[in-house]
This record gives C-alpha cells, structure tokens and sequence, in this order.
C-alpha cells in the first residue's frame, strides 16, 4: 500500500530545473575539443537556455501521467545542445548527455534540499538570500564538475566512445534516475523514503553515486584506451627494432659479397681477353658497387636504416636525398633511433608511391643542429588525400585503423619522452614533419 510523502516538499522550480540543465550541458561542452566556430557555440547555447526553460514550463502543463514523456524531451534537448554547441558525433553527444543529466538533476536536488531547509516556506524565491544560495550552491558544484570532467577528458585527441561505452553509460543513468525518483512513484518499496527531506535526500545521494559511476567508468575507459594505445607503440617500436637488426644483418652480408665479388673480377680480368672481357667487367663492377653502397652519416644505426630505405626507395622509383649529421644522436637510444627514422621514412614511402608522376616521387630528409635543438626533417611529395579526425589530427588512410595509424604516435611518443615535440604541416602537396628536440639527448621518461 502506498503511503503519502509527510511533509513533502514542494517541486523544483521549472526554471531551476532547466538552468541547471542547461549548465550541465555547457560544462561538458567546455570540457570536450570543440570542433565549431565560438560563434556557433554561443549562439546554440544561448538557444539552448531557451528551449530548455520552454520545454520545463510545456512540461509542466502536462498531466503527470506524461511526466515520463518530459522528462524524454528534456533530454532530447539536452542532446541537441551538446552535440550543436560543440560539433561532436550522435553517439559521443549520447554519452556526454547521459552524464550531464544525471549531474543535472543531482545539483538540482541538493540546490532544493538545502534551499528548503534554510528557506521558510512562506519566504518567496526571488529575494536576495535565495538568489545567492542558487547561485553559490550552482556555481560550487558545476564549476567543481568541469574540473573533474576536464580531468577525465583531458588530451588531445578525440573522444569517440564505443557502442559498448554509449550503452552502459546509459544504462547507468536510467538505473540511476529511476532509484532517485522512486519515492515520488511509490512509498512502500524498500528503497522509496516517507518524509519530504528523507525524500530529497535520497535522491541527491543516489544521483551522487551515479556521476561517481560515470565518473569512474570514464576513468577505466582512459587507462584501457591508453594501456592498448602504449602496447601499439612498443609493438610498433619492438618491429622497427627487429628491421634494423635484420636489415644490418643483410648488408654486412651484402657488403662481404660485393668485397668477395671485386676480388673475383680482377682475377678473371687477368686470363681474360681485355678487349671485350672489360666493358662487361666494368658493368658487373659498377652494379657491386651500387649494390655495396651505404650511407654513412655518423651513427650506425642511422646508416643501416638510411641505408635500407634508401634500397626500397630505388625499387619503387622514389629520388631519395638525406643530409643527415648522425653524431648529433649520441644519447639517444638505438631503438628509439631505428623507430624515430623507420616510421617516418616508412610513411614518406608509403605516400610517394602512390604518386603517379614519378618525377615526383621525392623523399628528403635533413638531420643538423640549429641552436640548442636536434632538428628531424622528413619532407615528401603526396597526393592522396589526407584523412583527419574531428579536431584536425591526422588518421591512417588504412581500413583496418586498430593495426594502424601508430607511426606518428611512436615518433611523438619518442620525441615527446626526450622533451622534444612533434609537428606536421602538409601544405601545397607536401608533408612536412618536424622533430625538435633539446641537446644533450637524454630520456626524461
């Protein structure tokens, strides 16, 4: 049997409801890249307020029987606002919704819970003390919000949950408004409370472990995302490693051949006729000699690795030029040197095989001081276009984008854990990538 709440409170004020919906949709707006003009951003927020204070007050002339169907459309509308306001996708608009509703109506409660206790009841709203505790109590808790949500959502790269993200987020958050509203539904469960603050009070705390959910559950989606992240780029390190040692291997083999092959040469060209055993001689010679050819720039590890793109670049009709001065990378370790050049080159390759044109086919590569700092320039022609994500950084061309697109993140790991930085500009057809790092080379993570 259903027993009526004692002293019961009486409903939030729609307009409160609706602020603090709205704020709750601007902190997560400001916590999230913007892909959007601030124009934009201003303007849809501004609209937003208005929807949303429009759509409290339709609500509120609705039977309670719809009171479901107000709720729905509050959180429509809260959608709206966030995907608009910040140019972001349906799905991550769904999860960020989900999370600002449930803070919505958290701070909502605990705003009334406090403001009916310290308010009598004949007191009207719009005095000044119950102006400035609206404005305290709202402010504390959205601004303590954002701070914890820029935590959460902090990098620079975009937010995309998955499905499996979207759903749960969900979930949680019907589960939670669901246990907080309950009391209003029926009194005789054994989570539902009898008295008007017992009443509120449950609400805010159920509410409050629900963003504390969320909030965790945001947390383990980082760390997951950002430990498969670092097993990519030591996967991709320990590959590039593994080249080099197989690429070294292959030209000291090559290197003992052509030396054995010379020696061979001059022995046939003393029981040779001169005359027509020379010119055959010289081509044979000339083409060793090709083939023996290695760059040698300082540092061995650099050598091996220009070395062998330099082969790959000869195969695919690639005119590759590097001025590299290698003793500038004394510190710096041999497989973060192998995967630093590897993974640039590689992509340089990758990009200028697709050019038609293969007078355009150019790679160049420089390597020298300049100040205080090791400079790394890798500069190619390209025509394919280039794919970026929703705040403007560079994703893999490839389908399959769990196996790759850790090439720039590698270079930008290493450059970074050197206190170096990475930057690329592609302009007029050509990609420019540039690694700055302070002298002496030394890890500092």
């Amino acid at each position: 049997m259903t027993v009526e709440i004692t002293n019961a409170l009486p409903d939030i004020p729609r307009i409160y409801t609706a602020i603090s919906e709205w704020l709750a949709c601007m902190v997560y707006v400001a916590v999230v890249p913007r892909t959007v003009s601030l124009r934009r951003t201003l303007c849809m927020g501004a609209l937003g307020l208005a929807v949303l204070i429009g759509l409290q007050y339709f609500a509120g002339t609705l039977p309670i029987t719809f009171w479901i169907l107000g709720m729905c459309l509050a959180f429509a509308a809260m959608w709206a606002i966030v995907r608009l306001a910040s140019g972001i996708g349906k799905r991550t608009a769904l999860f960020l919704t989900a999370r600002a509703f449930v803070l919505a109506e958290m701070v909502a409660s605990l705003h009334w819970q406090i403001d009916s206790f310290i308010r009598p009841s004949s007191a009207p709203l719009w005095r000044l003390q119950p102006v400035l505790a609206l404005i305290g109590i709202y402010g504390i808790c959205f601004a303590g919000a954002w701070l914890a949500e820029r935590h959460s959502f902090r990098g620079d790269e975009t937010i995309t949950p998955t499905m499996r993200d979207a759903v749960t987020t969900s979930i949680i958050t019907i589960i939670t408004f669901a246990m907080s509203n309950l009391s209003f539904v029926s009194t005789n469960t054994p989570f539902s409370g009898t008295v008007g603050q017992e009443v509120f009070y449950i609400r805010t705390l159920v509410d409050l472990c629900g963003f504390l959910i969320l909030y965790a559950q945001q947390e383990q989606i980082r760390q997951t995302r950002a430990t498969l992240e670092l097993a990519s780029i030591n996967a991709s390190l320990q590959s590039q490693h593994a080249e080099y040692l197989q690429s070294k291997e292959n030209i000291e083999a090559m290197g003992r051949l052509a030396h054995d092959l010379k020696h061979q040469i001059v022995a046939l060209r003393a029981e040779l006729d001169p005359q027509q055993a020379s010119a055959q001689f010289e081509r044979l010679e000339a083409s060793v000699n090709e083939y023996s050819a290695q760059q040698h720039s300082g540092n061995p590890v650099l050598d091996v690795i220009l070395t062998t793109k330099t082969r790959t670049c000869a195969d695919r009709g690639i005119t590759f030029t590097a001025v590299a001065d290698g003793k500038l990378l004394a510190g710096m370790d041999s497989m973060d040197i192998a995967t630093l050049f590897g993974n640039a080159l590689d992509n340089a390759i990758e990009a200028a095989s697709r050019v038609a044109d293969l007078e355009r086919r150019i790679i160049k590569l420089a390597l020298f001081q300049q100040g205080q700092f090791v400079v790394v320039r890798v500069e190619n022609y390209f025509e394919a276009p280039l794919k970026h994500d929703a705040i403007g950084n560079l994703t893999t061309t490839k389908r399959d984008k769990t196996a790759h697109g850790f090439g720039v993140k590698s270079i930008r790991h290493i450059a970074r854990s050197y206190g170096g930085e990475l930057t690329i500009t592609p302009q007029n057809h050509w990609f420019e990538l540039h690694v700055l790092i302070p002298l002496p080379l030394a890890r500092i993570s």
